[in-house]
């Protein structure tokens, strides 16, 4: 918050720099941002008449009530528009007579929760029976289909592809033109996959740990409801490939820490100490990986060193480049965009970044499941082709999990 309130001053700055107090009164052109219209200027509320002013003076967000319903009055019949991300002030702003009131929609790329892309389609009965002209080749030991891109649109690469019969699944190889081309993955193989001992539960679990233990996607973005199997498999995945196939030096394991982005320091011990209460999540999945070693606790510890598992606040990213990892970001639903952008950009040669989060799950004041990073990752990413997003169905957790999600 205090970051982008620096921000946000820095280009006021940059805009009123050499204007006059009159001029700034009046309105500043936004001819100096590309793309802007209008003018911009600040508002002397001081200046206010104490008669005009439905709220005391004492909180910021009566203020700019008072200022917004002065306003709304001196300029009649033109609309004034108050702007905020804030749902609150929203709501009270309409409890005190101003006529318009909306929410910041720039950051926003769908308007209903319901069309984010869950990743994959799932074709009527047979997959064989639902479409046409199908040429099926062989190359490099993988079999691929090419057919017309029309029955399957909206798609994009990397997106998988099954069918209501259970008998078949692939992935979005390529995409020419009215063409596409699946790479078929053979939905009994898949199901069979294994990932430091865990196998998949459901398909959906099948295609995330298909996306997971594939070394030319670097990014994984794991969308569902708690207990859908999104931190055990990426943890699974993590330590496969870190420990069985060396192909990471460290495993780094992040999230949001909600309300202590500027208290974190108040508690005690090293940066990996202070995360551990909101890292539970993690730790609790490596447990349930080793509940059958002889000494849960030993096992732990050696696979800690073992795998480099380094557990980092968020907070502390910026500046970083990280090579030759597997990052977890976890419970990223809580993100805004900018804060996924800054620790995407840091993933450096050889990492790969896994990103999960459960949109019904946001505990953020400022924003909704259209708005959250999260949201925002998965619209911007998913014509990447280093990149896949899966939405997991289903509760596997256990059934008391499963029935609170539905019915809570």
């Amino acid at each position: 918050m205090a970051r982008d309130a620096r921000v946000a001053i820095r280009a006021l700055e940059h805009l009123f720099h050499d204007a006059t107090p009159e001029e700034i009164t009046e309105g500043i052109p936004l001819s100096k941002q590309e793309g802007a219209t209008g003018t911009i200027s600040i508002l002397a509320d001081y200046e206010l008449d104490e008669t005009v002013k439905a709220f005391t003076d004492k909180e910021g967000d009566n203020r700019i009530l008072n200022a917004v319903l002065y306003l709304q009055a001196q300029r009649t019949p033109r609309a004034v528009v108050l702007v905020t991300k804030d749902i609150n002030m929203r709501l009270r702003a309409k409890g005190a007579g101003v006529l318009y009131v909306e929410d910041y929609r720039t950051d926003q790329l769908i308007d209903d929760i319901q069309y984010l892309t869950k990743g994959f389609q799932t074709r009527p009965g047979s997959f064989w029976d639902s479409v046409e002209d199908v040429a099926s080749y062989t190359l490099g030991g993988k079999t691929f289909h090419k057919l017309d891109r029309a029955p399957f649109d909206p798609t994009f690469l990397n997106q998988y592809v099954i069918d209501e019969d259970s008998d078949f699944a692939a992935r979005v190889e390529s995409i020419d033109g009215d063409k596409l081309t699946l790479r078929d993955l053979s939905r009994e193989r898949m199901m069979h996959r294994k990932a430091w001992g865990i196998t998949p539960k459901n398909i959906y679990q099948g295609m995330a740990l298909d996306a997971l233990l594939d070394p030319d996607i670097d990014l994984v973005i794991l969308t569902g409801a708690a207990g859908s199997g999104k931190t055990l498999l990426a943890m699974a995945a993590a330590l496969e490939q870190t420990v069985e196939r060396k192909m990471f030096d460290k495993i780094i394991v992040t999230r949001n820490t909600p309300d202590i982005g500027e208290s974190i320091g108040f508690l005690p011990g090293t940066e990996e100490e202070k995360m551990m209460p909101w890292l539970a999540s993690v730790t609790d999945t490596l447990e349930a990986l080793h509940k059958n070693d002889h000494c849960t606790d030993g096992s732990l510890k050696y696979i800690c060193d073992k795998a480099n598992i380094q557990f980092k606040s968020i907070n502390f990213m910026r500046g970083r480049s990280i090579q030759n990892a597997f990052v977890l970001l976890d419970e990223c639903q809580n993100l805004t965009a900018s804060q996924i952008k800054t620790i995407i950009t840091r993933c450096g040669e050889g990492t790969k970044i896994v990103c999960s989060g459960n949109l019904a799950q946001i505990d953020s004041h400022y924003l909704t499941p259209v708005t959250s990073g999260l949201t925002y990752m998965v619209e911007r990413f998913k014509n990447f082709e280093g990149s896949a997003n899966i939405h997991l169905n289903g509760v596997v957790r256990s059934r008391l999990a499963e029935f609170a999600e539905e019915n809570l």
